[in-house]
């Protein structure tokens, strides 16, 4: 039987592989989420080179430990990414204590596991993100990535230039920080302004919450474009998928492994 350590692990090229914690490798295994795989490590049901391991935050190296849940030893799903179009009243989970319709329910046919990449709430519409990739997912969401969403919003009221430049310049909610990038009206009237909006960050409710600060409520709220990724003419509930080619072209920064996904794609 192996030992279970991995220290000093170096690939066939002889440089050392950078070890994570055994819930993290499960998670970009692919076979659960974070938290799931929390409890199947406490539970015993993983087992590190033929051992059972019970703490979750034992270190492994990713491609060189065998890594089995049940005895089953565990593999690399498919690289997959999907672009969604979430329509109004549908939440960004996998289950709904409520009963609501999930993202997953408009996916069913989709015979891969896939996570969102950030979240649109419950009234926004627009695009949605979803990958197997988690390390690609967390790369995407990370606020030093910068990376600018867009979106097409409609508030209640007149929104003034003095009140979009304000947007712009940054306001303070809940003690929050929150800016836009970027603001171009659209159209205005006395009843309603249209704007297009760019983001950097996806904080919670960010624009909701900036438009509240600048007196106007938000009645719709679209995601049209995440980074080089546009919804176009993507219809509400329907998804297509995304090669890790257009993920390359459309997010050059984007992470080695969905570089590496294009090539086998590619059959290189």
């Amino acid at each position: 039987m192996g030992a279970i350590g991995t220290t000093g692990a170096k690939g066939a090229k002889g440089a050392r592989l950078r070890k994570v914690a055994l819930v993290r490798a499960l998670s970009k295994l692919g076979h659960a989420s974070r938290s799931q795989a929390y409890g199947l490590v406490r539970s015993g049901r993983v087992q590190v080179n033929g051992v059972v391991v019970t703490d979750p935050a034992f270190l492994v190296a990713p491609g060189l430990t065998r890594i089995e849940m049940s005895g089953v030893e565990l593999e690399h799903t498919p690289w997959h990414c999907i672009a969604l179009h979430k329509p109004r009243k549908v939440v960004t989970t996998r289950t709904d204590p409520e009963g609501r319709a999930t993202v997953y329910d408009l996916i069913a046919d989709l015979d891969a596991r896939v996570v969102p990449v950030g979240r649109l709430d419950l009234a926004s519409t627009g695009l949605l993100l979803m990958t197997s990739d988690t390390e690609l997912a967390g790369w995407l969401t990370d606020p030093a990535t910068s990376i600018v969403r867009r979106y097409v919003v409609t508030v209640r009221g007149e929104l003034s230039d003095a009140s979009a430049h304000t947007l712009t310049t940054g306001v303070v909610d809940r003690g929050e920080a929150l800016q836009v990038t970027s603001i171009r009206v659209l159209k205005r009237s006395k009843r309603e302004t249209h704007v297009i909006v760019e983001l950097a960050e996806g904080r919670n409710r960010e624009i909701r919450r900036l438009m509240k600060a600048a007196g106007h409520e938000v009645t719709r709220l679209k995601r049209i474009a995440f980074g080089g990724i546009e919804l176009g003419d993507l219809a509400p509930g329907k998804w297509r998928h995304i090669s890790a080619a257009e993920m390359r072209a459309a997010l050059p920064g984007a992470p080695a492994f969905a570089q590496h996904a294009s090539a086998r794609q590619a059959g290189t």
